[in-house]
């Protein structure tokens, strides 16, 4: 399969607005993503879950590659490698871990805006997430706020379910944002064929919109790591936690647990 090229001009992008569009770049990927979700739904793991409160279903599970063996080739098969070392601009990329996000027809729950940084127990300027959806996406879209990834502190993490804090210390935190009702926040959005991907920064607030269609929206993340990736401990327990990885703060995430796939 084909690898997509990634120009100077997108990277620079990526660096300045914390997300890029890349179209068609997992269009060879769509039928074994799709397989791989559908397995992934049949067979759920312990952190699964279904956050839509009873209005529609929003079904989310995470870090279940190394069982889903469709998930095994998009990481280790795939353009992703490549393409998350060149928008990091890294020499390597390692993966971190997969999030199946599904949204069913007429599932109202927005996904909350927020970054997904001050969830992880991993920190450094060179990360990156990819959304690939395998519907189209016309309306219930990834919404991303331009240049957020260089704010000086984070966005308060809350529970998807009932908005409820992660953690304690408010103060530490920036409020969620509501760019809607802010003019000086540029809202990043883009409608998307199966297999486009939007590729952004760990430290980049997003959300996305409830699904009112009458089409099911299916899309897979997977989340990589830099060169300069560094575990941390944060005031709580992580999302996701990986229990007994024995990390300290400053060392390299183990590669037995997180494998670098891609090394220029």
């Amino acid at each position: 399969m084909a690898s997509p090229k990634i120009d100077a001009a997108t990277i620079a992008d990526y660096q300045r607005d914390g997300a890029v569009c890349i179209r068609g770049a997992f269009k060879d990927w769509v039928d074994v993503i799709a397989a791989g979700i559908e397995r992934n739904i049949q067979n759920r793991s312990a952190t699964a879950s279904d956050i839509a409160g009873g209005k529609g279903s929003f079904f989310d599970d995470y870090c279940n590659w190394e069982r889903i063996p469709e998930f095994v080739r998009i990481v280790r098969e795939s353009p992703a490698a490549e393409l998350a070392a060149a928008v990091m601009q890294s020499r390597s990329a390692q993966f971190f871990h997969d999030h199946v996000l599904v949204k069913e027809p007429g599932t109202q729950k927005p996904t909350p805006w927020h970054q997904d940084i001050p969830y992880y127990f991993v920190d450094g300027s060179q990360t990156v997430s990819f959304w690939i959806p395998i519907d189209p996406v016309k309306e219930a879209t990834l919404r991303l706020i331009a240049g957020s990834h260089k704010w000086e502190k984070m966005v308060l993490p809350v529970r998807w379910l009932n908005d409820t804090n992660f953690y304690a210390g408010e103060g530490d935190y920036l409020p969620v944002p509501d760019p809607d009702n802010d003019p000086s926040m540029k809202v990043l959005e883009w409608e998307m064929e199966p297999g486009d991907a939007i590729l952004f920064d760990f430290r980049t607030a997003h959300g996305a919109r409830g699904n009112m269609t009458p089409a099911r929206r299916r899309a897979l993340s997977l989340r990589w790591v830099g060169d300069d990736a560094h575990y941390v401990e944060r005031p709580g327990r992580t999302s996701p936690p990986y229990p007994g990885h024995d990390m300290k703060p400053g060392q390299k995430l183990r590669e037995d647990w997180f494998p670098v796939i891609y090394q220029s």
